[in-house]
């Protein structure tokens, strides 16, 4: 297919902040597929950063760049205390250093582990260090987007050993009624799993949540755990063992 230029249209929306909006990919790669030329829009190949197009408008991938989400790998990690999820602080390793084959729970299934899979791999959400549980790393932006974009309304749940008293009252400001950082709380789902254990789950995850939330209301948190991403489970996968997302699982 000839190579066009891309019809101006002043009115219309970036290219690439479109196919992040349709979940086609995250907006960086969609800005390395358009200078690729690996973009069609209304069958145009479009190869000029910051077209702005109809919003109305038909976007395909042309076949290499299908094929390269297709071998993009997501990663679920039965994260330990002493771990950071994001950048290494001093004196503590990344989660992401877990990721080899002697971790890797065997009979779970997933593609063969190869070194290009660590390649860009990144954490999708935070768990903080003193925390355990379920960690999603991702090459895939269309995976980060859908768990930590500014719009993500996927559920995290967690299971939450706490000390203290709680009140009635401050079970519901759990529940609803909390600020944080002078912004208020989504509401969440908050209960009594066992007599000392609460069960969170929550569509944000803004840094500490649980642990300052819990301050709040007069409780110390002393163990926490993430057991749940959206449909995603943590299961039987053991600590500090990983596993590939399979293809019948979504968030």
């Amino acid at each position: 297919m000839a190579n066009l230029p891309p019809t101006p249209n002043p009115d219309g929306i970036r290219l690439s902040k479109l196919m992040s909006e349709r979940g086609i990919c995250s907006r960086r790669e969609a800005d390395s597929y358009i200078a690729q030329g690996l973009v069609l829009v209304d069958g145009q190949r479009i190869s000029e950063l910051g077209t702005r197009v109809d919003p109305a408008c038909k976007i395909e991938l042309a076949r290499k760049a299908q094929q390269a989400q297709q071998e993009r790998v997501t990663i679920l990690l039965h994260k330990p205390v002493g771990y950071v999820s994001g950048q290494p602080e001093p004196g503590y390793k990344p989660a992401v250093v877990l990721i080899t084959p002697d971790a890797f729970w065997q009979g779970s299934g997933g593609p063969a582990f190869n070194g290009n899979h660590l390649k860009g791999l990144a954490p999708a959400g935070r768990l903080d260090i003193d925390s355990t549980g379920l960690l999603v790393l991702t090459q895939d932006g269309r995976i980060a987007k859908q768990l930590i974009g500014d719009d993500s309304d996927i559920e995290k749940e967690y299971l939450v050993r706490v000390e203290g008293h709680l009140s009635e009252q401050g079970l519901k400001l759990l529940n609803h009624g909390l600020e944080l950082d002078g912004k208020k709380l989504r509401p969440a789902q908050v209960a009594w799993q066992n007599e000392d254990q609460l069960r969170f789950i929550l569509k944000e995850g803004r840094k500490r949540q649980i642990r300052r939330m819990c301050d709040l209301v007069g409780l110390t948190v002393v163990g926490l755990k993430r057991v749940r991403i959206g449909r995603v489970v943590l299961g039987h996968l053991p600590l500090g063992q990983w596993r590939y997302l399979r293809e019948d699982e979504g968030f």
